[in-house]
């Protein structure tokens, strides 16, 4: 490729990929102060030349899940040829409000990765828990004015939908008004409750786990957000659509830690999808185009007229990234991402109290507790009743039988933990702890004993905000600054901090894919069947409080 002119302005050989017409053609390929002005056809596919694409989306993405602000997670999506992602704030908004969307927004403003923001919809997601703020219906209107928020994210609340309530039904007339699309979130949601959950305006669900469901969404008319992240993985169960639904179907992360987003993006989606037997237009439509069509996303389609916006890849095999492009200007070359990191001063908001062993003190009522049983993968979780091991009158963990204590810790005031025991983390020794805890992000805890239990919790109020492993006396943290659930380091090393402390956990005995990434949605109260917030144990079938000890 040779530039002239100005950084923006240039001309490329390539295989270009034209998805909605369905054909590959090679030519040259010129672009002028950002713009392409013309192609010249040489005729069909040469497979000396390297291919041109649109270049990926991420279709629903927490960034803050990836540890990251806004400019590190584009200079690492961007080396996988993520041009762009559809993010929901609303993991700061739950931490700081109005004032965190806004870090969003500014941070976002200073990276060309286009990034389309929605307005949190359930801050607090539920009553249940403490949260370090709240909007409420004018909050989330003055976010839809913003010109960087173009849609009103994920709306967890479907039993408010389908109750009718008066602030939620405020929210969505609101984006409807604006003519913007509405997220929807409706885990395990069939039949008529989905089609009226999809009536009220949600355009989306990216829940979906299994097959049978997705396809009743897509009946009631919503688009289906096939999700692989660092925990929740149903690309396997919901691969089939992509067949079946190419023009209804996209493809995104929802949350992916950095250790996962260094190894790969939406391009290792598509890789799969193609080694299944897909056809190539089918998923690069589900990947590139569907969703800068749904949230109406500046990208261009490598189009006459068009920005030029685009990534280069050696094969439409593995889409192995050479070379990247924004409006013109080469953002990716032989795979180095060219930004710079930009300097970010942390916003915060911590309060908590230090903890001892004595307060995770659960008196032995009964033979038996209510435990929390997790899965690798997944975001459920199922309810178990176990024996309870008991000494001294009270229940103690048990390693043997991998029923270990849980507590959620307060960080938005001084109060008491709250325990209950979990199992399939295989603790063997020592305890992890986090303060990126879905959704409200207060401190999160598992361990093999109390003292140790203690100890990651403490060392995360240290850290105000941060994860944490604890081995004997050996404390290991990654401080998150940024609001407690964001560093302010580069990507790199972000990710490679990481994944020692992912490590760590796994040489304690944790047999779980992604330790962190699991523990951190066992205070999603949302996503059923039982998960521990920081005033109790909480069923998320019935919506309500139960207790550790069954009746």
């Amino acid at each position: 490729m040779s530039q002239h002119g100005s950084h923006n302005s240039g001309n490329l050989q390539a295989n270009i990929v034209r998805i909605k017409e369905r054909r590959i053609e090679s030519g040259q390929l010129n672009w002028k102060d950002g713009v392409i002005t013309g192609f010249y056809a040489e005729g069909g596919e040469n497979p000396d030349l390297p291919y041109l694409i649109p270049g990926f989306v991420d279709a629903h993405v927490h960034i803050e899940s990836s540890m990251l602000v806004p400019t590190e997670f584009a200079r690492l999506a961007l080396r996988h040829g993520t041009l762009g992602c559809v993010s929901d704030p609303h993991e700061i908004a739950n931490v700081l409000g109005v004032e965190g969307v806004r870090f969003m927004l500014d941070n976002a403003a200073q990276t060309p990765f286009r990034i389309q923001f929605g307005a949190p919809s359930c801050v607090p997601a539920t009553p249940f828990e403490t949260a370090g703020a709240r909007l409420g219906v004018a909050e989330v209107e003055a976010l839809l004015d913003h010109p960087q928020v173009g849609y009103l994210s994920e709306m967890m609340n479907f039993p408010g939908v389908l109750a009718g309530d008066e602030e939620v039904m405020a929210k969505l007339a609101a984006a409807k008004a604006r003519g913007l699309p509405v997220d929807g979130h409706a885990p395990g949601l069939r039949g008529d409750r989905a089609f009226r959950y999809a009536e009220a305006g949600i355009g989306t669900d990216h829940e979906c786990y299994l097959l049978d469901e997705a396809r009743e969404k897509l009946s009631a008319g919503m688009q289906i957000l096939i999700r692989e992240g660092s925990a929740a993985r149903n690309f396997d169960a919901l691969q089939p659509l992509i067949r079946e639904y190419p023009e209804a179907v996209m493809l995104c992360s929802d949350d992916k830690h950095p250790d996962d987003l260094v190894k790969g993006h939406i391009d290792r989606l598509v890789a799969r999808a193609l080694e299944l037997g897909h056809d190539l237009f089918d998923a690069l439509r589900c990947a590139c185009l569907n969703p800068v069509d749904y949230y109406g996303l500046d990208l261009g389609r490598l189009e006459v007229g068009d920005a030029m916006d685009g990534v280069l890849v050696r094969d439409l095999k593995n889409f192995r990234v050479q070379r990247a492009w924004l409006d013109g200007v080469k953002l990716v070359d032989h795979g180095r991402v060219l930004l710079e990191p930009v300097a970010t001063q942390p916003i915060n908001r911590f309060e908590a109290r230090q903890v001892n062993a004595d307060d995770f003190f659960v008196p032995a009522e009964g033979d038996s507790i209510r435990v929390i049983e997790a899965y690798d993968g997944e975001l459920y979780t199922r309810e178990k009743i176990l024996p309870a091991r008991v000494q001294g009158g009270r229940v103690i963990p048990d390693p043997d039988n991998d029923v270990l204590p849980i507590c959620v810790h307060n960080r938005y005031a001084i109060a008491d933990p709250a325990v209950a025991f979990v199992r399939n983390f295989g603790l063997q020794r020592g305890a992890i702890a986090s303060s990126v805890a879905h959704d409200s992000h207060n401190i999160v805890a598992v361990g093999a004993d109390f003292d140790s239990l203690a100890a990651a919790v403490n060392a995360v109020i240290d850290a105000k905000g941060g994860i944490a492993v604890i081995d004997g006396g050996k404390v290991r943290v990654l401080p998150l600054p940024v609001a407690g659930i964001m560093t302010n380091v580069d990507g790199e090393i972000a990710a490679s901090r990481y994944a020692t402390l992912d490590r760590r956990a796994k040489e304690l005995g944790c047999k779980l894919r992604a330790p962190f990434m699991t523990l951190s949605f066992m205070a999603l109260l949302v996503i059923p069947e039982i998960k521990l917030s920081d005033k109790g144990l909480f069923d998320g079938r019935n919506f309500q409080f139960t207790n550790l000890i069954p009746q």
